[in-house]
């Protein structure tokens, strides 16, 4: 996540108070703090953008009666509010039908070839990455959560979530060696 759930002035806290007592303003606060956050995540699992702006809509249409579940003693609502997404994400990919396909993609002649092609060589490593692995990395890397706070959202001890993370990139290191965008280091 962008942010931590820090709320020195309380007013997340109240917001989520607010929500659950049907506040529609306090609603849109929330979506307004996590939609982004929500979406990235939600996106690394559906692989597609269309689908994750559906579902991060989805989200926070039915948060309205799914915050009434939410205990703050329980997780941060950060945390709380990624496992909903999550389980809405996977809901998503057991509901279509999977169709093989191969995937086109068109080169965009403004982009730097070498970034390009070290960010296909990182895309291709992490898909690579069993699923429980990529989500680690993704929501350390990309979202920016902490240890205990991925092991909140993936319902894992934070011991599992270092093991998952230390496999991982040692993973994606040698499969970036493999593909010829391992990081070069020259020495002084």
């Amino acid at each position: 996540m962008t942010h931590v759930d820090t709320d020195p002035d309380g007013q997340l806290g109240k917001a989520i108070s607010r929500a659950q007592s049907g506040d529609i303003s306090a609603l849109q606060f929330l979506y307004v703090r996590y939609a982004d956050d929500v979406y990235g995540y939600v996106n690394s699992i559906v692989r597609d953008a269309h689908e994750a702006e559906d579902i991060t809509q989805d989200v926070f249409a039915k948060l309205m009666s799914a915050i009434k579940r939410y205990e703050p003693r329980a997780v941060p609502f950060g945390g709380w509010l990624l496992r909903v997404a999550r389980n809405a994400a996977l809901d998503h990919l057991r509901s279509r039908r999977q169709v093989p396909c191969e995937d086109v993609r068109l080169s965009d002649p403004g982009r730097d070839r070498v970034s390009s092609d070290r960010l296909r060589s990182l895309r291709t490593a992490l898909e690579r990455l069993p699923t429980e692995q990529r989500e680690v990395m993704i929501l350390r890397h990309v979202v920016g959560l902490a240890p205990g706070e991925i092991a909140v959202v993936l319902d894992k001890s934070e011991s599992s979530v270092h093991g998952l993370h230390h496999r991982a990139r040692s993973a994606v290191k040698d499969a970036l060696r493999d593909l010829g965008a391992a990081p070069v280091t020259t020495a002084a």
